[in-house]
């Protein structure tokens, strides 16, 4: 997979994109992340990629032709799924992350300043995502937490297929507690089932905390579980524990949207 990564500061992506999992991904050729400096596409000595608005207003709006420039560079002539950086756009999930994995090659662009000239977005972007509702000073971050997201998932990438598929937001519930060495601290024990040996037990409790997890943590996500993916006459009992257990915690059954 290619990503490329149009920003004005490539050196704050690349100091971040070479270090660790995804740092390591690129050095077996698993995934190529490219950070490219939009002002080297500017069209005059001092490398100018913004500039006033019209129609007034405080700040700078970065330039259409760097932009396009750039972007017609990376492309190559071809279409490139073009995702744009922006608070306006849709929350990035799980799913989404999913979509964009499918894709061999895609460009992310950050804004700065007051935002980009919309011409620029309306020939060349394909969608906008947002991290969720609130506003950052730029689309890097933004853009190496997508890469991030989207990089876990190709194979090769992780040691194995559990290390994702086990977590948070896979199958549309949270991950369940997780305990290491010693079996005690700070007068804190670990939970007995996962002392026990018994892989079966085990995974009925990871399941139960896990429904348990997302019904406390996340009613929205819960109100969202399809309960018709449990099937089993087990599974089912499992989930009636969970229930039955959130209700004798909690007080009361879990909410709903």
């Amino acid at each position: 997979m290619k990503i490329d990564i149009m920003t004005l500061f490539p050196e704050m992506i690349n100091a971040v994109m070479r270090e660790s999992i995804i740092g390591r991904a690129q050095d077996k050729g698993v995934v190529e992340v490219k950070a490219t400096n939009i002002r080297d596409y500017a069209l005059d000595k001092h490398h100018k990629a913004d500039d006033a608005p019209y129609g007034g207003g405080r700040g700078q709006v970065m330039l259409a032709e760097p932009l396009y420039l750039c972007h017609q560079a990376l492309s190559a002539g071809e279409h490139v799924h073009t995702v744009f950086l922006s608070a306006q756009g849709q929350p990035f999930n799980q799913q989404k992350a999913r979509e964009l994995l499918a894709k061999e090659h895609f460009i992310l662009v950050c804004g700065h300043y007051e935002g980009i000239d919309q011409r620029f977005l309306d020939e060349c972007v394909d969608e906008e995502i947002s991290m969720g509702d609130f506003v950052l000073t730029g689309g890097e971050i933004p853009a190496m937490a997508i890469v991030d997201a989207v990089s876990r998932l190709i194979p090769g990438v992780l040691g194995d297929d559990i290390c994702f598929t086990d977590e948070s937001h896979w199958n549309g519930l949270l991950e369940y507690p997780q305990y290491s060495r010693p079996e005690e601290w700070h007068g804190r024990r670990v939970p007995e089932v996962l002392l026990s040996g018994h892989h079966g037990n085990v995974a009925d409790w990871r399941t139960k905390e896990s429904y348990k997890r997302t019904m406390a943590r996340r009613p929205d996500m819960w109100a969202r579980f399809d309960l018709t993916q449990v099937h089993s006459r087990h599974d089912k009992k499992v989930l009636a524990q969970a229930l039955e257990e959130y209700a004798r915690e909690q007080g009361g059954a879990p909410e709903t949207e």
